[in-house]
């Protein structure tokens, strides 16, 4: 009887232990999940603030449509890959369209602001300047909830690839998940060079 019991708690141990194991890895996966929706209510945003900027700069720049065209085609391109993204936060090939679909954009704004100030009346129209205030802002915040969707992306990897827990990650199939990249270039995240000759 005393033999039964022991091995009865062992096992009682053993269940509790992968059972506190599994429960942390799914704690560490919501959490990245939900920072990931942080990220998705910024974009949303940035989104909703496009077609505004566009009608705003329509009537300025009337000869320059490719450009006005370029920026909608990228934030329709940008929105589909954020909700597949939106479905499943972390899976490397919905991270590496969104990252590759919101760099098109970045590009593509880039361009529409650089046009903007060759005309003089639409960089002073107060509409103007308000949209790009606020998609600057929003350009911070999404900045911000990368920064902390990264940050629980790379708690959830640790804790799932470290022993024992990397045991329990593989019998319930937690997958790694992927950082989400910035947007910008290697040409933008180089540093100025500043000559004072």
């Amino acid at each position: 009887m005393i033999p039964f019991l022991v091995l009865l708690g062992v096992i009682i141990f053993f269940i509790i232990i992968v059972a506190g194991m599994y429960n942390k890895l799914v704690t560490l996966r919501n959490r990245f999940k939900n920072a990931f929706s942080q990220i998705d209510v910024q974009l949303k945003r940035r989104y909703d603030l496009i077609p505004n900027l566009v009608e705003t700069v329509k009537g300025y720049i009337k000869h320059e449509r490719e450009t006005l065209e370029a920026v909608i085609q990228a934030r329709n391109t940008a929105l589909a890959a954020s909700k597949v993204a939106a479905g499943n936060p972390g899976d490397p090939s919905a991270m590496a369209g969104l990252v590759g679909a919101e760099s098109i954009l970045t590009g593509s704004l880039g361009k529409l602001f650089a046009l903007s100030e060759a005309y003089p009346d639409l960089k002073a129209n107060e509409n103007m300047a308000q949209l790009t205030e606020e998609l600057t802002s929003t350009e911070n915040r999404i900045s911000f909830a990368r920064q902390a969707f990264n940050d629980a992306v790379t708690t959830y990897n640790t804790g799932r690839e470290t022993f024992p827990t990397n045991l329990i990650a593989g019998m319930f199939n937690f997958k790694q998940a992927d950082l989400l990249e910035s947007t910008e270039s290697d040409e933008e995240r180089k540093v100025p060079s500043v000559s004072f000759t």
